[in-house]
């Protein structure tokens, strides 16, 4: 599988202050990839890069085989920033046919755009008139425009009701079927968690971790969590770390990952009415590795 995106030790850095330390991962085609960090954490330098915007102090970085500077490779990438900015006089679709002359698109598009991110009954009224879930949904159709081979989205679902966020999460996942390759920025981890192929995890401009959520369960070594309902209260086995009860006879049992089957095995032996399995999410991992370099930067400032 070709890199569509790769960082290989990328510096960067301006005068001396180090924004990005050695930085090296890749985006496989058909992948939808999770950058999460903190503020700071070099997520917003990395898209920059990404898009050609600057230039890294050493080390390399390719996008679609080329340079992220070059104008073929920027013809081929949709963007959507967190804060999308339109002229308010302007409709939605004025607005969206002035970008796909900006970016030598087909005006045929414009309308199957509109639609496809839900704006078609407001595509003659002026953006000033739009709520923030609606310009993001344009902004996210100006993204689309000239069907992007990569797609970065800061943020995209800032502003977007639960139900519209759910379909903006079927749209990414249908352009990721149709071959695009996706970069999601999010803070809204649970939100995200089911549609990512891999998550790249960053703090103070350094890569804590990448793969997939299997991967980094495995790497950060985090417990499982069982819940059961029902006779749990008398339950112990020598591989449970925490046994800690609940409200309505509900327990919840930590334990290492490598010890569940065993554990569940005596589990199912009681008269239970319900029972719930809970690996580490997505927000515990992110936790882990956020704790884990704020333990290194502290030991390194006492040093």
């Amino acid at each position: 599988m070709n890199n569509v995106v790769e960082l290989e030790q990328v510096q960067l850095h301006f005068g001396k202050l180090k924004v990005l330390h050695d930085m090296s991962w890749q985006l496989q085609a058909g992948e939808i990839m999770g950058l999460f960090g903190h503020n700071g954490a070099g997520k917003t330098t990395s898209v920059r890069l990404i898009l050609g915007l600057i230039r890294q102090s050493s080390g390399q970085v390719r996008v679609l085989g080329g340079e992220a500077s070059d104008a073929q490779v920027r013809q081929q990438i949709g963007f959507l920033p967190e804060n999308v900015m339109f002229y308010p006089q302007l409709t939605g679709y004025e607005t969206l046919s002035h970008f796909a002359r900006l970016k030598g698109a087909g005006h045929d598009q414009v309308l199957g755009l509109l639609e496809q991110v839900g704006l078609t009954a407001a595509a003659g009224e002026r953006v000033k008139t739009y709520s923030k879930g609606m310009r993001q949904r344009l902004g996210l159709a100006q993204a689309l425009l000239a069907r992007p081979k990569l797609l970065l989205l800061d943020e995209p679902t800032v502003g977007l009701d639960p139900i519209a966020t759910i379909e903006l999460y079927r749209l990414i996942g249908q352009l990721r079927d149709e071959g695009s390759s996706i970069i999601i920025c999010s803070h809204v981890l649970p939100g995200v968690e089911p549609y990512i192929d891999k998550a790249v995890i960053l703090a103070r401009g350094h890569l804590e971790a990448v793969g997939n959520l299997q991967q980094l369960r495995a790497q950060a070594g985090l417990p499982v969590r069982i819940r059961i309902q029902g006779p749990g209260a008398a339950f112990s086995h020598p591989q449970v770390l925490e046994h800690q009860p609940l409200a309505g006879d509900w327990h919840e049992f930590s334990l290492p990952a490598a010890a569940k089957l065993s554990v569940l095995q005596e589990l199912l032996r009681l008269p239970l009415e319900d029972i719930e399995i809970r690996p580490p999410s997505l927000e515990d991992i992110y936790r882990f590795y956020m704790e884990k370099a704020s333990a290194v930067g502290v030991a390194g400032v006492q040093q």
